[in-house]
């Protein structure tokens, strides 16, 4: 069966079986006329049986390297990036470390392939000094990258 199918074939079936159960289980009356615990009961039963049917028929899911993002906006050592807004380069990765350099808006800067989550250590050029330090990569974009 097409997975998209699937799902909805999984619920159907459900409620089907669910007007059985109850129908077989509780009492004529909660059903002559439509009430709270008739439809708590329809919902609940839909649901639980739904859910199962679904977690026995579903397909496997996709191994988790399989849906991680390609490496290609990994850091690599060496490639240059442009800071998007005005960036605090840091000692250490984190907000609360000592500031080394305020990079402006358009600074380039070299990754050296460290990172820690959406920390990138960087390196930057200016008036002939060489600054080194960590800065946060959500604030980079690839020098190639166009606005």
């Amino acid at each position: 069966m097409a997975p998209g199918l699937l799902l909805p074939a999984c619920f159907g079936a459900a409620l089907l079986a669910t007007l059985a159960l109850a129908a077989r289980c509780t009492p004529a009356a909660w059903w002559r006329r439509p009430n709270a615990r008739a439809l708590a009961v329809l919902v609940l039963g839909t649901g639980l049986i739904g859910g199962a049917l679904w977690l026995w028929l579903a397909p496997p899911a996709a191994p988790i390297a399989a849906l991680a993002a390609p490496d290609r906006d990994l850091p690599h050592a060496g490639r240059s990036y442009r800071v998007a807004d005005a960036l605090n380069l840091r000692a250490e990765h984190g907000i609360g470390a000592k500031r080394v350099l305020v990079l402006p808006a358009g600074a380039l800067v070299q990754v050296t392939g460290r990172r820690d989550g959406d920390w990138w250590q960087v390196v930057h050029q200016s008036d002939g000094e060489r600054y080194e330090g960590w800065a946060s990569s959500l604030w980079l974009r690839r020098a190639d990258e166009r606005r």
